[in-house]
Order: C-alpha cells, then sequence, then structure tokens
C-alpha cells in the first residue's frame, strides 16, 4: 500500500508529540532528580547538624558529672570535718584514746589503705579504734569498713598486738542497716543536733578485729 504524503505528515506529526512527550518527561525526571539531589542535601545538613548537638550534649553531660564528682568529694569532706570534733570527744573520752587522726592515708608495697578517723592509745588499754564516716550509708559501708579492720595490721605493723575496733558514723542512716551494722559487732554514731553520738544499745558487744 503506498504511503501519502498524509501519512508521512501524520508520521511526522506523532513523532514530534512523542519527542515533546519524552522531552517533558526528561524535564520532569531532571525535576525530580534535583528535588531529591537538594533533600539529600538537606537530610545531610540535618545530619551533621544532629551529630554536632549530640557531641554538644555529651560534652555538657562530662562537664556535668565532673561538677557532680567535684560536688560528692566536697561533701564527703565537709562530713568528715563535721563529723571530726564529735567523735574525737567520744573517742578521748569514751573509749580512752590518747592519739586522734583523721584522714590518715598509707601506701606499702603498692597497696593502698584510706582511714577517716584513726585513733588508738598504747600502755594498759592497748586498743585502736577506726571510725568510717558517710554521708549516706549503704550496706557496702558495712564491706568497706570490715575490709579496712582486715588489712589493717598488714600496713600497721606497730599496732598488730592492740584490740582493733570499728565505728561507722553516718548523717542518713536507716534503723535497718544500723541493726545491721551492731550485728557485725561495729559502733554505729549518728547526728543529733549537729553533733556525731553513739547510737548503741545498753547491752551491745563489740566485735574485736
Amino acid at each position: 500500500m503506498a504511503t501519502t504524503s498524509e501519512d508521512v505528515w501524520r508520521i511526522l506529526a506523532e513523532l514530534a508529540t512523542a519527542q515533546a512527550e519524552l522531552t517533558a518527561a526528561q524535564k520532569e525526571t531532571d525535576k525530580q532528580l534535583k528535588e531529591v539531589s537538594q533533600q539529600q542535601k538537606e537530610n545531610a545538613q540535618q545530619q551533621k547538624e544532629t551529630e554536632r548537638r549530640q557531641q554538644e550534649t555529651d560534652r555538657q553531660l562530662r562537664e556535668l558529672g565532673k561538677q557532680i564528682g567535684g560536688l560528692g568529694a566536697k561533701f564527703g569532706s565537709f562530713t568528715e570535718g563535721l563529723a571530726l570534733p564529735s567523735m574525737e570527744t567520744i573517742l578521748r573520752q569514751r573509749f580512752g584514746m590518747e592519739v586522734v587522726s583523721p584522714s590518715v592515708r598509707v601506701s606499702k608495697d603498692g597497696q593502698h589503705l584510706e582511714i577517716d578517723v584513726l585513733a588508738y592509745t598504747n600502755g594498759e588499754l592497748n586498743t585502736a579504734y577506726i571510725v568510717e564516716v558517710k554521708s549516706h550509708a549503704r550496706e557496702e559501708s558495712i564491706t568497706q569498713l570490715k575490709s579496712i579492720l582486715q588489712r589493717f595490721r598488714r600496713f600497721f605493723p606497730e599496732h598488730k598486738d592492740k584490740k582493733l575496733y570499728g565505728i561507722l558514723a553516718s548523717v542518713d542512716l536507716s534503723n535497718e542497716l544500723r541493726e545491721k551494722i551492731l550485728q557485725e559487732g561495729f559502733y554505729v554514731a549518728r547526728i543529733h543536733d549537729q553533733v556525731f553520738e553513739l547510737d548503741i544499745p545498753d547491752n551491745f558487744q563489740p566485735q574485736i578485729y
């Protein structure tokens, strides 16, 4: 069948229409690609901003941790300072101790021992007391005091023949924990009217270490 001029023009028109549609589709695709690219850039910027904020938050948390740690150390030192005068009175007047030393730090053979208050006397009594001071006593405070008592003679061989006792002094102490401390044979001292006082029953028998 012969192709007429009308057929040719019709085919050319169809090709032109198809070309126009293809061009329009290509433009739409390019537009979408640009939008996707722009969105990716924005997402990347948001990710960087999120990471920057996270890093800043981490830095602030580390700084806050340091401040809280420093405050805890200062409060612990304050508690020890608060306990010392009244505990010294108890140690000297009630127990007859001649030497009362706060904040004793000793190192030996690479090992370290820290004692909040060490008191002792020679002669006939030949006795020593170790006082552990806590702002808030917990069950691990008992374990800590027991460990100090058990290690004491290794660091202080000059006191190896002395009778050794433990005292746990605390600003905040539950009655339940008080009973556990007494059961371990440790003296309990609690704060009353800004002064530490012994809080033990009349029949209390301390444990000798």
